[in-house]
């Protein structure tokens, strides 16, 4: 098992759960984050870090969302490691609630 990021993180990428990864298995998009699932330990450090809810171990992720689950695995190889903890995008509360957000999302 492993942990993905879904939905929820579009346009919000708060970065709180990348500093509590002890394998770096984060990786930053223009929009949003993923976890490499070939990286992640499946230690749950990140899940409670998330203000937004968006990580979920890969069991729970609900049949609604669960294209995350290989969309944080393929673009985990295209997407750069991120190691510290960044500003959230200056818009980023407006989208915390934003439902459907996987029309946003930026390769």
């Amino acid at each position: 098992m492993t942990y993905v990021v879904t939905e929820s993180c579009i346009r919000c990428v708060y970065t709180d759960c990348v500093e509590v990864c002890p394998v770096d298995c984060f990786h930053k998009g223009p929009n949003m984050l993923v976890i490499d699932p070939d990286e992640c330990i499946d230690c749950s450090l990140c899940e409670p870090e998330c203000p937004v809810n968006a990580i979920l171990a890969e069991d729970d992720v609900p049949a609604a969302q669960q294209q995350f689950v290989k969309l944080n695995a393929d673009l985990a190889k295209k997407w750069p490691v991120i190691t510290q903890k960044i500003p959230a995008p200056e818009d980023a509360k407006e989208w915390d609630t934003v439902k459907d957000k996987l029309k946003y999302l930026e390769k």
